[in-house]
């Protein structure tokens, strides 16, 4: 299939999902698959440099904050609609995520998921004293009912979201199956020999820090919105990144289904556990089943779907 037909493949299921979502009426529908398809996005970006390139990167609360609090500043400043501050959180995170790379991206295994997780709390004292956008006290930004198309505005914001998750599977997809994705390949594989053959290994590593970035502040831009007052603590919450993380490795890191299916999967039985059971229990269900797939399955789903015989 070819990147436009996997494109409008992708456009036309996300209409089934929202059409079948408004057909059933029940606003609690979106408010969880609003999270689902958070989850979506982020486990997607987190991929690109912690599946394909073999980077681990802990700091996703950071470039996730960093996309809510554009979204905070822009309002303040301007007054922007949603649509308007995605990109620019888009931009923000990304040069962020850029930054973060080109300092950091020279330090290997531990060390490297150490100073990512660094950037988070450098990231978060830096928010937490800026007044501006409402600092340690946070900042309140109350919707209005009904969306500026149609619906309530839970509706609006889940397919925003929508739209935003069928960006990042379309990118990841797009990714991997390009000149980007072989070289991100290859430094997961052997960096130093990736390097030895000519892979302009930095150049590329930027890249994956920076679009993984993008993504991840895309999927923070309208949580100010979905949970109507933002605060620092909640926000760089060390969970998104156990989460993601988890959601990539038990879904399978070495393709863009593996994160989607992951996601989908695990962010569906925290919702449901939420209501039935409780919240507190969902990084119990996380840690059970990644320790699970990490004794029986290390690749993930997708690796268990080709270990087996075809017919």
């Amino acid at each position: 299939m070819t990147n436009w037909r996997f494109v409008a493949a992708a456009a036309g299921f996300a209409a089934i999902v929202f059409g079948i979502a408004a057909w059933l009426n029940i606003d609690y529908l979106f408010f969880a698959g609003y999270v689902v398809l958070q989850y979506v996005v982020l486990a997607s970006a987190w991929n690109i440099l912690g599946g394909y390139t073999g980077y681990m990167n802990l700091g996703v609360s950071a470039f996730f904050a960093l996309g809510a609090y554009t979204t905070v500043a822009l309002e303040i400043a301007w007054k922007l609609p949603l649509p308007a501050t995605i990109p620019a959180a888009a931009i923000v995170s990304g040069l962020v995520g850029i930054g973060m790379g080109y300092l950091t991206l020279r330090l290997k295994g531990i060390f490297f998921a150490i100073a990512t997780l660094a950037l988070a709390v450098v990231t978060e004292t830096f928010i937490t004293n800026w007044d501006y956008v409402g600092g340690s006290s946070g900042a309140y930004l109350l919707h209005p009912k009904r969306g500026p198309w149609f619906g309530s505005y839970i509706e609006y914001l889940f397919l925003l979201m929508l739209i935003v998750a069928a960006v990042a599977v379309v990118v990841a997809r797009a990714v991997e199956r390009s000149w980007l994705g072989y070289g991100f390949t290859a430094i997961r594989d052997d960096e130093t020999a990736a390097e030895a053959t000519g892979v302009p290994t930095l150049r590329l590593k930027l890249i994956a820090t920076g679009l993984s970035g993008a993504l991840m502040g895309m999927a923070g831009a309208p949580l100010p919105y979905y949970v109507s007052f933002l605060e620092p603590a909640s926000t760089f919450n060390l969970s998104y990144a156990v989460n993601t993380i988890a959601m990539a490795m038990i879904g399978g890191t070495t393709t863009w289904l593996g994160p989607l299916i992951g996601a989908v999967l695990l962010a569906t039985v925290q919702q449901v556990a939420t209501v039935t059971i409780s919240s507190e229990i969902n990084l119990m269900v996380v840690g059970v089943l990644l320790v699970g797939f990490a004794m029986l399955a290390p690749n993930g789903i997708v690796g268990l779907l080709r270990r087996r015989p075809r017919p």
